[in-house]
């Protein structure tokens, strides 16, 4: 059973006060790495559930919650992307699954959104990234969303609601989610075994579950070496360094880049990192004589690579280009 995270039992609580008036679109957004889905699966089990407690939280008893776990629950459609969904990143033919939700996978739900209940109560369709739906994909939905039949709820869980369409975001009850509470957060990794939780929690974007992911000690390791290197940007091998990160998801080594250089600039405008709390004083010493405008120049360009790192032929070529203007813009 996926578990309430603590810092998310208030938005649980809050969910189940719209079932008095349930509406027909719900949209939960957040930053990733908040466990926003698994706040998803618990609501839309609770409301399948044919026996919830008191409080709203499915029995895990009925007929209901065992088939919603074997993941068979006629009253409920997952709709992901085919990468998240398969448990390899490959098909058989050796072809990356789509990181896309389909029009095909949408308009595979046209057979469920107009049958009626099984079981006599809710109908449920999760949507996870809702900003993975192509424009076909998000037109198709939209058509659901505009006559949805009584009972049937679409539940969307999104990082970047400003990605949907403006019609889908007006047909939905917008749910956003706070920051996560510090110290239920800070509690949760050190049970869990995080060394210095709050350094992790803060490297990690303060994103819980990122933070312990990054207790992956090969995923730890490459970012080591990225700070290490760009600590000290004269001394950068740049090339070497770009064989190294090569295989390391472009998108995550972006990630890494742009904490970094948000905190470069915060330091050198207001003194303190926000994400790199025990660089703070190697940060400043770096940052001290570097031209502000150079940094925030350094911020956009990362930006534009945010948005080129998933569709790179050459890694390698791409983190050249990268770590050389990184250099050029910290030497100036």
């Amino acid at each position: 059973m996926n578990q309430i995270y603590p810092w998310l039992s208030g938005n649980f609580e809050r969910l189940q006060k719209l079932r008095e008036r349930l509406p027909h679109g719900i949209l939960l957004s957040g930053i990733a790495g908040l466990g926003k889905f698994d706040l998803a699966m618990n609501f839309a089990r609770s409301l399948l559930c044919e026996a919830p407690a008191a409080t709203g939280e499915s029995c895990g008893k009925c007929a209901a919650c065992h088939w919603f776990e074997q993941g068979s629950h006629p009253d409920f459609r997952l709709l992901q992307p085919d990468s998240l969904s398969q448990e390899n990143a490959e098909d058989e033919k050796g072809k990356k699954a789509s990181k896309q939700i389909s029009v095909d996978q949408v308009r595979g739900l046209s057979d469920f959104v107009g049958m009626t209940s099984h079981r006599g109560g809710h109908r449920v369709v999760l949507v996870y990234p809702a900003e993975s739906m192509n424009s076909n994909a998000a037109n198709a939905l939209l058509k659901s969303l505009e006559e949805p039949p009584t009972g049937l709820v679409f539940i969307l869980v999104s990082h970047q609601p400003q990605r949907l369409l403006p019609t889908i975001l007006s047909r939905c009850l917008k749910f956003p989610l706070a920051s996560p509470d510090r110290e239920s957060v800070l509690n949760w990794l050190k049970q869990r075994g995080v060394p210095q939780p709050e350094i992790a929690f803060a490297a990690a974007g303060y994103a819980p579950l990122y933070a312990l992911e990054n207790v992956d000690e090969t995923q730890q390791a490459m970012r080591e070496k990225l700070l290490h290197a760009v600590r000290q940007p004269a001394a950068m091998d740049v090339f070497s360094l770009a064989e190294t990160l090569q295989k390391t998801e472009q998108t995550q080594v972006v990630h890494w880049l742009q904490q970094w250089a948000y905190d470069l600039l915060a330091t050198r405008l207001a003194g303190q990192p926000r994400y790199h709390l025990a660089e703070a004083a190697a940060i400043r010493q770096l940052v001290a004589g570097i031209d502000p405008l150079n940094l925030a120049q350094l911020q956009r360009l990362l930006q534009t690579a945010k948005r080129e790192a998933g569709h790179t032929l050459n890694p390698k070529l791409f983190f050249e280009s990268l770590l050389l203007s990184y250099r050029q813009l910290l030497l100036e």
